[in-house]
């Protein structure tokens, strides 16, 4: 044995020990590899920018102001400083389990009004929602429509007739001519 060793037999305990945990570790991810690839970690959804509907692009009309398109739009994710007559509105997602989506639109104006403007097919609000809904789809619709022998069960009842016990309705009590006030005068 060396003679190091005999002065600090620490160091051979340690050494041991360090021996049986990478033997351990190795064996382990091995065996545990299956499992651990089923378990995947949370993933945040990311969403930047304006979303843009069709809607929205369809009531865009050349010669209308800043000010109306802001209104329509809202505000320009992009205002580049060097193409002050261009506003770009960008729209990403990342979401689990779905592929992320990228939308662009850029809005031209020839001074104060808009010129014209360009991008990507938009969703239209239906559309988008659509795809932001990721609950399991039923594939029974139920029906909606009453017959007629279940309309007569819930048919409106005269206020003349008798209730279901036999007795007379009573009439409702006549409304106050005035009300009193809502905060207690000073």
């Amino acid at each position: 044995m060396p003679a190091i060793l005999q002065r600090r037999p620490w160091l051979l305990v340690a050494a041991v020990a360090a021996t049986l945990v990478l033997g351990a570790c190795s064996g382990f991810s091995e065996r545990s590899r299956g499992v651990l690839s089923a378990v995947t970690p949370y993933k945040v959804e990311v969403v930047q920018g304006n979303f843009v509907s069709k809607e929205q692009v369809a009531a865009l009309k050349p010669g209308m102001s800043r000010q109306q398109v802001r209104e329509i739009l809202g505000t320009s994710l992009l205002n580049d400083v060097f193409h002050a007559n261009r506003w770009d509105y960008v729209f990403t997602i990342r979401r689990q389990g779905v592929d992320p989506q990228e939308r662009r639109l850029t809005v031209f104006f020839n001074g104060e009004l808009m010129d014209r403007f360009e991008g990507d097919e938009m969703p239209s609000e239906e559309e988008f929602v659509a795809t932001l809904d990721t609950r399991r789809k039923s594939g029974k619709v139920p029906q909606l429509e009453a017959t007629e022998e279940e309309l007569k069960k819930y048919a409106p009842k005269d206020d003349k007739k008798a209730d279901t016990t036999g007795t007379p309705a009573a009439p409702l009590p006549a409304l106050p001519a005035a009300y009193p006030p809502l905060e207690a005068a000073r």
